[in-house]
């Protein structure tokens, strides 16, 4: 798929989203793209589907693009939705509602394009729409990127003279400020409490902090200046989490978003930021897309699926809904810039430069850079406690590699329901028990060392070391309880070209003609290969993992097992 001009942008941004254009409800309100369940109603359901394709849409307009067929949509259904007697009404939100996260969506169409979402509208209809917006101000909110979600909707009210709460936006704003950990990086609240680092903080902090500093340039300089000096900081790191061929790190929540994983670099351009050269940016959004394109993540009627390469629900979080997935049109925020900007006549450069290893300390990540131009990033388990779902295989892995995926497990009765790749996975009883959160790490020079207890009576202390085309692990292991462990490899794919699979002595291997694994016991164990159940890897609904099985007595015992991966 070529993607250079405006038109090639444009051509994409139309085909994500005129399927759905029959698909809304009579007052346009509402969109049910779906009928799996989540974790708030149905009728919240269809707002959010209405709200997420708005994130391309205002920017599409804002540069000039017509699509007015959406434009009378959206109209009657910001009307429809916020008419308290209308058949359509979105709800009285209260505390912590998922309603005040699709406000925002709106809040920016508002600030990009209030001569197509607000001026149209009747004098009733915008005191309804003020009204309703301005609901946020008076409940709960969790104490995370949630805040800026009012931010927004705050400076959108003020920008068309409604009643707002600058006040409360100011102590949100001073509360993700001090979120801030340096490098560009935030966590995602309060850091004692929400200690991981992932892709909330591009897609959702660094992303919002930049649109702020847009449209809160004139009201509010030092800041928007601040929040632009961290976004250069953070575009410089970022870049890591790239492949060559497109792919971003699978790593963390909300991976159900998809293409939304590029959506920094495109806030950067629109707001005239080079953390990197324009034409790097534009290659990784290039390629980005290109590689999710390729990919079979819509269904039959060209709506995007819940899922990352396939659709796929055992990945997903409680709050992913068949609207979901839309999240990801922000990446589309490029689409603002006029027809005569640099951006859509720049060549998509390849990435930067970047050395083999690097510790992104502010991340408390290990990158290494193979010379094929995929990714490993070392992770330290270090997670939340309050589980949104599948956060052992989401924070926990060792390794997290751009060609491999990761795998969600299906239960932990059975190793193969497991599918615990890039895991240490004992079995006691019949029960698979991984790392869930490290107890300690320590990001130390050019390896990461962490603590971790998978069982009562177990503690393991593993050291990753990356060497070659892959990495060394050694554990220590203190155990209470005789047991069986499986230090395991990727998941690689089956049933296509190429493959083959065999263990032999203290090896395991698995192939095809694309990627391969190769686990290795240093000092002992068995190979095996396990047959990971169906729709188990995020990349591939059938796939092996190559492990070395160790038998773990009472007591005291060192494990190594070499791990290497090769791509054509």
């Amino acid at each position: 798929m070529e993607l250079q001009n405006r038109q090639d942008f444009e051509a994409l941004l139309l085909r994500i989203l005129t399927p759905l254009e029959g698909l809304y409800s009579p007052e346009g309100a509402l969109l049910q793209l779906g009928d799996t369940g989540v974790s708030y109603p149905r009728r919240t359901v269809g707002m959010e589907g209405f709200s997420r394709p708005l994130w391309g849409l205002a920017p599409y307009w804002m540069g000039g693009g017509k699509a007015e067929h959406f434009a009378e949509i959206y109209r009657r259904g910001l009307a429809a939705g916020t008419d308290p007697a209308g058949p359509e009404y979105w709800g009285d939100p209260g505390d912590y509602d998922q309603l005040f996260v699709e406000m925002a969506a709106i809040g920016c169409a508002m600030l990009e394009v209030p001569q197509i979402v607000w001026d149209p509208l009747s004098r009733q209809a915008k005191e309804n729409l003020a009204r309703w917006l301005d609901t946020i101000n008076h409940h709960e909110l969790p104490h995370c990127n949630w805040l800026f979600f009012r931010v927004l909707v705050n400076l959108a009210l003020d920008s068309v003279g409604m009643p707002c709460d600058l006040a409360l936006m100011e102590r949100d704003l001073n509360e993700v400020d001090s979120w801030y950990v340096g490098d560009g990086w935030y966590t995602d609240g309060t850091p004692d409490v929400k200690p991981q680092r992932d892709y909330y903080i591009p897609w959702a902090l660094q992303y919002y902090g930049v649109l702020y500093s847009v449209f809160a340039a004139q009201r509010d300089p030092a800041r928007a200046e601040t929040f632009r000096q961290r976004a250069l900081a953070f575009g410089k790191e970022f870049a890591y989490w790239f492949d060559k061929n497109g792919a971003a790190l699978p790593y963390g929540r909300s991976l159900g978003y998809r293409f939304g994983q590029c959506a920094f670099y495109s806030a950067c351009v629109f707001a005239g930021l080079e953390p990197l050269p324009l034409p790097e940016m534009k290659g990784i959004i290039v390629r980005n897309l290109q590689w999710w394109c390729a990919r079979p993540i819509f269904d039959r009627d060209g709506v995007l699926t819940i899922g990352y390469g396939y659709p796929q629900l055992y990945m997903s979080e409680k709050y992913n809904s068949p609207g979901s997935p839309y999240w990801g049109m922000k990446t589309f925020l490029v689409m603002a810039l006029p027809e005569n900007h640099p951006f859509w006549t720049a060549p998509a450069a390849p990435l930067p430069e970047l050395p083999a290893l690097y510790a992104m300390k502010s991340a408390d990540l290990l990158f290494q850079r193979l010379p094929d131009g995929q990714v490993n990033a070392y992770a330290p388990a270090e997670v939340e406690q309050n589980e949104h779902g599948q956060f052992s295989e989401k924070y926990g892995k060792f390794v997290y590699n751009t060609r491999f995926g990761f795998s969600a497990s299906r239960s932990y009765v059975q190793l193969e329901q497991a599918a615990p790749d890039s895991m240490l996975a004992f079995v006691i009883d019949g029960y698979v028990f991984i790392r869930r959160h490290s107890e300690h790490f320590q990001l130390w020079g050019e390896r990461l060392i962490s603590q971790w207890s998978p069982f009562a009576g177990i503690t393991v202390v593993t050291e990753l070391v990356p060497q070659g085309m892959g990495h060394l692990r050694r554990h220590t292991v203190r155990s209470r309880i005789a047991c069986t462990a499986y230090d395991c490899g990727f998941a690689v794919p089956k049933f296509c070209a190429g493959f083959a699979a065999s263990a032999e002595g203290a090896r395991a291997e698995a192939h095809n003609g694309e990627l391969g694994c190769l686990v290795t016991g240093q000092q002992g164990g068995t190979g095996v290969v396990l047959d990971a159940w169906p729709n188990t890897s995020l990349y591939n609904p059938n796939t092996v993992i190559p492990a070395v099985r160790y038998d773990i007595p009472e007591g005291e015992v060192t494990l190594a097992t070499k791990v290497e991966s090769a791509c054509k």
